[in-house]
C-alpha cells in the first residue's frame, strides 16, 4: 500500500489556509435528529461526496450493524467505498439531518485529526434548526464537535462521552447527545461504540 508523505512545508501552507466546508447541509424536512461532526477530512481520503466519507471512518458500520445487522451494510459491492445513494435513502426515511459544527476551519497539519483544526467559523445552528421541525435532538460525534458546539450554545458543560443533557435554544426544548467519536483513531471497539448510539437512537425515535 502506497503510503502518504507530507512534506513540512506542506504542512505549513495547509496551516495558512481557510477550508471552506465542501458539502451542503444534509437537512431531510422529517428529521428527528441532526448529527453534527467536527469538519470533513482532506478530500484525498473520501470514499464518497457525503458526510463520514473516510472507508477508516466506522459511522457507516455503526449505522449498518444497528439498523441492518451487518457492520459493512453501506458499503459498495466492491467494498472501496459507501453507497451515498443508499445512505441518502435510509436517512431520509429514518429522519436524520447530518452537518459539522464549523463551517470554516484552518487545517495546522494536513490529515484530518480533530486536534489539529483550528475552526475559523461555527455553523448557524440555530438556523438550521429552524429548517427542521420536528427536530428534538442534537447528537455531536467527537470531542471536538462537542466543544465547539456547546461554546455556540452557551452550554455549560459537555456531557460524557454517551451521556446527553437538556438544553433550551429559542424556546425550544432540546437534548444535546455526545457520542463518541467514529474515527478509528477513538480506540474503542465498533461494537462498544454501537453500543453508545443504540441507546440514543432508542430515545430519539421511540
Amino acid at each position: 500500500m502506497r503510503k502518504t508523505i507530507i512534506s513540512q512545508s506542506e504542512e505549513q501552507a495547509s496551516a495558512s489556509v481557510v477550508e471552506r466546508h465542501p458539502l451542503e447541509p444534509f437537512l431531510p424536512e422529517n428529521a428527528r435528529l441532526l448529527m453534527l461532526g467536527s469538519f470533513p477530512p482532506p478530500r484525498r481520503r473520501w470514499s464518497m461526496e457525503f458526510f463520514y466519507p473516510n472507508l477508516q471512518n466506522d459511522m457507516w458500520r455503526i449505522f449498518g450493524y444497528l439498523f441492518f445487522g451487518e457492520r459493512n451494510h453501506f458499503l459498495t459491492p466492491d467494498g472501496k467505498a459507501f453507497d451515498r445513494e443508499r445512505l441518502e435513502e435510509f436517512l431520509r426515511r429514518k429522519g436524520v439531518a447530518l452537518y459539522d459544527t464549523a463551517c470554516e476551519v484552518i487545517r495546522l497539519k494536513g490529515n484530518a485529526s480533530d486536534n489539529f483544526l483550528q475552526v475559523v467559523r461555527e455553523t448557524d445552528v440555530a438556523a438550521m434548526l429552524r429548517q427542521l421541525p420536528q427536530c428534538r435532538a442534537i447528537v455531536t460525534t467527537g470531542q471536538k464537535a462537542a466543544e465547539t458546539l456547546c461554546r455556540k450554545l452557551g452550554v455549560a458543560a459537555v456531557p460524557e462521552v454517551g451521556g446527553s443533557q437538556p438544553f433550551t435554544l429559542d424556546g425550544l426544548q432540546l437534548r444535546l447527545w455526545r457520542m463518541p467519536s467514529s474515527s478509528r483513531a477513538y480506540p474503542r471497539p465498533l461494537e462498544w461504540k454501537a453500543a453508545c448510539y443504540a441507546r440514543m437512537f432508542d430515545e430519539v425515535f421511540q
